[in-house]
């Protein structure tokens, strides 16, 4: 079978998966991802499986739930024992680099233990995901009285000062910040100042740097062993500022009404109620406040899809296009104001369904270009999907998610009857402000073709969306009596998925079976009573005349 000899897996950072024109968006046209779209399979109902940055990319990176690596929220350190995608490609000969983002928190404190020196190649890559870092860059330079968010280095800061750009964090005062009427800084961190463009060169901004690293990184890597570039863009996530042009190619006029009803705000969920409540949630109810960020949040979009069509054509004009796998997908989404919400955190559609577009090249994809899947997908099924490409055994012991190949394919294999995720807001105000224990601040997604459910811990009751007849989750059921059947059906599935065997990964099942019952033959004879159920060659180390006692004491 044909296969690609490389991997470009594209991960933007809180890319809503309806703000793609070939997702159905009205006015927002993004014609070089609609172009992978023509020339792959795209899907509908991929989900992610936390909606937040950092647990949702360890699932990507590990292809494991989060209920089995741990790494639960943002900056909770992978473990170290964890495997990731670059383990099992290095295993079978294929490169595996990081351009961007991972927002990978090192687990420092195992990796003491263990004596792996983060200076070390193999240190390394336990605290970069498992990639090799060709740029390792997560973006987010925030600044107060208790010092810098992220205090590792800024490659994308020292390229701005290299080019001129002034100050200890130009990634906030020029790629994250406009200039108001009096000529003063003009924060992003400020949604006000959505509107304003950003007081950077478009060329020198995130989103075209991180594509330049890309280049730079296949143009290196042409002709040498096959790779997966896991290029990981930092927009359109905020800070919503986007440089000119395009900070006006959209006006409120484009921006469309939100998907959010009164009902929402009538006896809600209590831990809804504390995310509505809480203050991105009260922001981002207000009308003003979308008609700004909103047109800078498809600005960023926008420039993100220019900087595919640049990749592509620069694959396209160089002959690696036909022989590269391309993924581009999300992170998660990101409200924008729907449900009376902002941000992400919670279940609905606009926070944990996301873009999955994948281009296989391969012959054996003929058949579904441009087509679309409804298939139940989760974010975990790319790691299968990666090593099945390149014809190894899916290590299914270990990574949890199915290999989407049969999918590009045209096969109709059995699939899976729902999906999951989970997320854990133990460190956030709402938990202080439900009175939930760090340990109870959780919750867990079971979402089918019909039905979406919600389980919190700390005894709450669950919630419950039909999406066949309310596709906008107006309309929580949890509550009513005469869904009772429907929601123990989804707590079947919860405690069934709960029960899955996730941690038995040293040992994979075929060696299982081959050790069954092969123990007489290393001589361990359990239950034997006089030599005749056994064959002779087992007990043959056994017989043959007693060996005579020494004196005691040896002498």
């Amino acid at each position: 079978m044909a296969r690609a000899k490389n991997i470009l897996f594209i991960m933007f950072d809180q890319l809503r998966f309806d703000y793609l024109s070939c997702y159905g968006h009205p006015h927002l046209h993004t014609p070089h991802i609609d172009g992978l779209a023509a020339r792959g399979v795209r899907f509908t109902r991929a989900y992610v499986q936390s909606p937040v940055c950092g647990a949702a990319r360890m699932s990507a990176y590990t292809g494991r739930y989060v209920h089995s690596h741990g790494a639960a929220w943002n900056n909770f350190p992978l473990k170290v024992g964890e495997m990731t995608i670059g383990d099992h490609l290095r295993k079978i000969g294929v490169e595996s680099w990081l351009v961007g983002k991972t927002h990978m928190r090192a687990d420092a404190e195992g990796m003491a233990r263990l004596g792996l020196a983060p200076d070390s190649v193999i240190g390394a890559r336990v605290a970069e995901c498992g990639f090799d870092a060709w740029v390792r860059e997560d973006g987010l330079y925030g600044q107060g009285p208790a010092g810098f968010y992220d205090v590792k280095r800024s490659p994308y800061n020292e390229y701005l000062r290299a080019c001129g750009y002034e100050g200890p964090n130009p990634w906030h005062d020029y790629a994250n910040a406009g200039v108001d009427e009096v000529g003063m800084m003009a924060s992003g961190w400020l949604m006000k100042n959505a509107p304003l463009p950003a007081n950077i060169h478009e060329e020198d901004s995130e989103t075209p740097w991180l594509t330049d690293r890309a280049i730079e990184f296949v143009e290196v890597k042409r002709g040498g062993a096959p790779w997966l570039m896991h290029l990981s863009y930092i927009k359109p996530h905020w800070p919503y500022i986007v440089p000119a042009p395009y900070n006006d190619m959209y006006g409120p006029e484009h921006v469309l009404p939100a998907k959010r009803h009164a009902r929402e705000r009538q006896d809600p969920h209590p831990v809804y109620a504390a995310f509505m409540d809480n203050l991105i949630g009260r922001t981002f109810s207000r009308d003003e406040v979308r008609e700004a960020v909103i047109p800078a949040y498809m600005g960023l979009v926008k420039q993100a899809d220019d900087q595919i069509g640049r990749l592509v054509a620069h694959l396209h004009a160089k002959g690696d296009l036909e022989d590269t796998l391309i993924v581009l997908t999300s992170d998660h989404g990101d409200y924008l104001g729907d449900h009376w919400l902002g941000e992400k955190d919670l279940f609905h559609e606009p926070s944990v369904k996301v873009p999955l577009i994948i281009v296989d090249p391969s012959p054996e994809a003929d058949a579904t270009r441009g087509t679309v899947s409804d298939e139940l997908v989760e974010q975990i099924d790319l790691a299968a999907t990666f090593v099945d490409h390149h014809g190894a055994p899916i290590p299914d012991h270990i990574l949890e998610g199915r290999s989407l190949l049969p999918l590009l394919r045209g096969e109709r294999p059995e699939w899976r009857e729902f999906a999951v995720s989970e997320y854990d807001y133990s460190v956030s105000p709402m938990a202080e402000v439900l009175g939930v224990a760090p340990r109870d601040a959780r919750l867990f997604m079971i979402a089918d073709r019909r039905w979406k459910f919600m389980h919190a811990e700390g005894g709450f009751r669950p919630m419950l969306f039909d999406l066949e007849n309310d596709p906008d989750e107006f309309r929580d059921l949890g509550a009513d009596a005469e869904y009772a059947t429907v929601i123990a059906m989804m707590y079947e599935r919860l405690g069934r998925w709960a029960r899955r065997l996730s941690q038995r990964t040293t040992v994979p099942e075929a060696a299982l079976l081959a050790r069954r019952g092969g123990t007489p033959s290393t001589g361990i004879l359990i239950g034997v009573h006089d030599g005749h159920e056994v064959p002779e060659a087992y007990q043959e180390a056994y017989h043959g005349p007693a060996r005579p006692l020494p004196p005691r004491g040896g002498a």
